[in-house]
């Protein structure tokens, strides 16, 4: 029986390599110039310190087109809420998502079994396994969960005969 998975993944080596060509422009920058911003990751944590909120935004605007050049879906970040430090100075941390949330997960299963496609979905983990007789039928559930499921990376994979 044919069968796929849809999970939710980043390349950790990427979206360290987007830091460090961000932190190396940041420093360039002449209006960053003496100032203490950088942004640190740590695993799927990122944490971004600036001066102001004004070059906390600046900062975003450096790392996130870096992480789509790097083909990291930026889609995948949840940003928290900006903190005061001391003085004037803020951090704003950025939460990296690896694999499919469980209400986006349940959001996928009843979405499928709305649709009243001849397929079996079902919830591995941080994965949904759809399963289904023939391969024309699974295509269409890619399809469909593409073009509904529009706020979440997910990546379709691990397809067997």
């Amino acid at each position: 029986m044919p069968s796929f998975d849809i999970t939710s993944e980043v390349d950790l080596v990427s979206l360290g390599n987007a830091v460090d060509v961000a932190n190396r422009k940041i420093g360039n920058r002449y209006d960053f110039k003496g100032s203490d911003c950088r942004v640190e990751q740590n695993d799927k944590l990122l944490t971004l310190f600036a001066d102001s909120d004004f070059q906390l935004d600046q900062m975003q605007g450096i790392l996130l087109p870096e992480m789509t050049a790097k083909k990291i879906d930026i889609r995948c970040l949840e940003h928290r809420d900006v903190q005061k430090i001391s003085g004037n100075k803020v951090k704003q941390e950025l939460v990296v998502r690896v694999g499919v949330e469980q209400d986006v997960a349940k959001k996928i299963v009843r979405l499928l079994k709305d649709a009243k496609l001849k397929v079996q979905a079902s919830i591995q983990g941080e994965s949904v396994r759809v399963s289904g007789a023939k391969r024309d039928v699974l295509q269409e559930a890619i399809a469909l969960v593409r073009a509904d499921v529009t706020d979440f990376p997910l990546q379709f994979g691990n397809f067997r005969d």
